[in-house]
């Protein structure tokens, strides 16, 4: 019996499959191809659910590292490899619950309003969700906003972009599985 996704309710323009279809991992991918995915899915993400910026963040020692961005090449906000104190950046606060992970209105929570006057640019409609790997540790998150409010914000943006998390969760994993040194048992260390 031949399988199809459109069995399980999905067509195949549903922003899911797209999205799932973009991240399928391979064993034999390289480091290049694996990051090239996950740009061309926050590319995907960001037409789709029309919004402005997209990313990927690492977080490294106390700091917020953009890994991979999609930016309106118009009004470019952030950029790859720029980073910024974690304990004030917006993903750590919706990390550790202070900021929700949805708002269809930045400007309509008082902390993210508060927050707003500190930034160089507008945040409209955000919406953010950690990246934690399977030993429970935060990688980092996946965001996008809008400059401006959305007209018609959607809600089930949360759930596609927390399925894409996971998804590039699985393939962090996967490219640190492949690039791991290679542990020699015990047995192998004895002299002969």
């Amino acid at each position: 019996m031949k399988f199809h996704l459109h069995d399980l309710g999905y067509e195949p323009t549903d922003l899911h499959v797209t999205v799932s279809e973009l991240m399928v991992a391979t064993a034999d991918q390289s480091d290049e191809m694996l990051d090239q995915a996950i740009t061309d899915v926050l590319k995907t993400l960001r037409d789709r659910m029309n919004m402005d910026v997209v990313f990927c963040s690492e977080f490294v020692d106390g700091r917020r590292v953009f890994r991979q961005v999609a930016n309106d090449k118009a009004r470019p906000t952030i950029s790859v490899g720029g980073s910024d104190l974690l304990e004030e950046s917006w993903c750590q606060r919706v990390v550790d619950g202070r900021l929700p992970r949805y708002m269809a209105d930045a400007r309509a929570d008082p902390l993210a309003n508060a927050l707003l006057e500190q930034l160089p640019f507008s945040i409209g409609t955000h919406i953010s969700t950690p990246i934690v790997l399977k030993s429970g540790e935060i990688y980092g998150t996946l965001c996008c906003f809008s400059f401006s409010p959305q007209d018609n914000p959607n809600p089930d943006d949360l759930k596609t972009l927390e399925m894409t998390a996971r998804l590039t969760a699985m393939r962090l994993e996967g490219r640190n599985v492949r690039s791991a040194p290679r542990e020699i048992p015990a047995w192998d260390l004895k002299p002969r």
